[in-house]
């Protein structure tokens, strides 16, 4: 029996067909994966039935349980059962774990709230996740994977019939998505509907029953996963078989290269200390040519050692930092890219983007400089004129580039900001988790194009928490564990059960 049903759903954003008369159901109980390139329309189909697009925006007809609604919001769909869980967490991050979960359906009496209630529940949610998260914390003392927990947690509190999960799975360890997968086989047992959008193949055949595929706005197909492989599923979502996902590595390093940026015994403070180590030890080179990764588990320092050395003394740090066999000193972001240093973030919409600010502009941030005049007036023709160059480039997909960068999507996001630091010619370009959230074929691309930046001379470093990925990518690994680098490898030697003795046991360099 369909729980719910969906008739001629058409969405038409200013020069973009979001969705074109899909018509589908969802079988009662299911678990249904929503397949598709960024931008195919899998986000917007999720908004729609969530409640977070209204009859304003879309067209077509709603049905739940055979009824049709018209929800004015998302608080309308969760009286009815609907819950959606963002890929962007809906948080609010001065407020307690507890006070997030409990938003808006505060255990109360008088008036006032029953805050040891509201603990007591967010506890038992999490003891039934088998997650350990203070109900008092605030969130922004949180980890993202923590928060990705609990924004599920807080779903999953409401009980509802159907959950959302909107990339869900994108912050969150390998130990974690277990978990998450196994809460799911629970509430599929009591009877709970989910819609999946994932761009991880091996999850969506893990955990779902039935898949759907979009492409460009438009319904493809829907099957059985069982029916479905790998391949075919590729084929259907990019339209075309896609074969060699990484690119080949066509030179060698000379010998007696130096390196382009040498680390030495960098340590990595925690704010306000000067004791205790986030980052402890850590060196690394990385010569022109090459692409270096960095793998290990969450919370192993990977993020923090790099992004130290692009943020100087905005970070508590010692050791010594060298580029171009010169010793150099840091000072911020600024000086960082005056030295050819560039850094793609691992959360775009909280440190890559200006999202309420134009693609053209995001694009042109870092390179600004080269677009003023000698008044420091920027010259609009200039940066218009760098941006379109960047569109063939990166087969960035777009309407207007003056349309806000928080319009495009997930993927086309991804592209913008390395066209930000492609614009700036770097010698060094680190990038922290450079496909996260991003669909298969944009992630070949993005991979193609590391290679080239790396045949071109760039010095590139990939921070990934993706085994395929990190060998897929690189010349050379380093893997660290709780602060310390514990192990190199050539791509030649890297295998996954190799990679993950040392990122979980720690078997430290000699």
């Amino acid at each position: 029996m369909s729980i719910i049903e969906l008739k001629d759903i058409s969405v038409t954003f200013p020069g973009t067909k979001a969705l074109q008369h899909i018509s589908m159901s969802v079988e009662e109980g299911h678990i249904v994966a929503l397949c598709g390139e960024n931008g195919a329309g899998k986000s917007t189909l999720a908004k729609v039935i969530a409640g977070v697009y209204t009859k304003k925006v879309y067209t077509g007809e709603v049905l739940v349980h055979g009824k049709a609604v018209d929800f004015n919001n998302t608080l309308d769909a969760e009286a009815e059962g609907i819950c959606i869980i963002h890929q962007e967490l809906n948080l609010i991050p001065e407020m307690t774990v507890a006070e997030n979960i409990c938003l808006g359906a505060y255990p109360s009496r008088l008036g006032l709230v029953k805050r040891k209630e509201m603990t007591d529940r967010a506890a038992n949610i999490f003891k039934e996740l088998q997650i350990e998260i203070d109900p008092n914390a605030k969130i922004s003392d949180l980890s993202i994977s923590q928060q990705q927990m609990v924004e599920i947690a807080k779903s999953i509190s409401r009980n509802p019939e159907v959950i959302i999960f909107d990339e869900a799975t994108s912050s969150l360890t390998d130990k974690e998505v277990d978990i998450l997968f196994e809460i799911m086989r629970r509430l599929q047992s009591r009877g709970t509907t989910m819609l999946y959008v994932s761009h991880k193949l091996d999850e969506i055949f893990k955990i779902c029953d039935d898949v759907v595929i979009l492409k460009d706005g438009q319904f493809v197909n829907m099957a059985p996963t069982k029916d479905m492989d790998k391949d075919m599923l590729i084929t259907q979502m990019v339209g075309r078989e896609l074969k060699d996902m990484y690119a080949p590595k066509t030179k060698k390093r000379p010998e007696g290269m130096k390196p382009v940026l040498d680390v030495r015994n960098w340590d990595v403070y925690k704010t306000g200390s000067r004791t205790e180590k986030i980052v402890e030890g850590a060196s690394m080179q990385v010569y022109a040519g090459e692409i270096l990764g960095i793998y290990g588990l969450m919370g192993a320092g990977r993020t923090e050692f790099v992004s130290s050395i692009f943020e100087g003394d905005d970070v508590p740090t010692s050791g010594e930092l060298y580029i171009n066999g010169e010793k150099v000193h840091i000072k911020n972001c600024k000086d960082a890219i005056n030295h050819g240093i560039g850094l793609v973030t691992e959360d775009r919409r909280k440190t890559g983007l200006c999202l309420i600010h134009s693609i053209r502009d995001n694009a042109t941030l870092a390179s600004m400089k080269q677009y003023a005049n000698k008044l420091t007036l920027l010259d609009d023709k200039k940066q218009t004129d760098a941006m379109n160059s960047m569109i063939p480039k990166l087969s960035i997909r777009l309407a207007d580039i003056f349309r806000p960068v928080s319009t495009l999507s997930g993927g086309n996001q991804q592209k913008i900001v390395l066209s930000k630091w492609l614009l700036n010619n770097p010698q060094i370009l680190i990038l922290d988790e450079p496909t996260r959230g991003i669909d298969v074929g944009a992630k070949k691309e993005i991979y193609f194009i590391l290679q080239k930046l790396a045949d071109a001379g760039v010095a590139v470093v990939v921070i990934s928490s993706e085994l395929p990925e990190v060998m897929g990518v690189s010349d050379r690994i380093l893997i660290m564990r709780e602060g310390t680098i514990t192990g190199e490898v050539s791509q030649k030697e890297a295998s996954e059960e190799l990679l993950a003795k040392y990122a979980m046991k720690g078997d430290v360099l000699p």
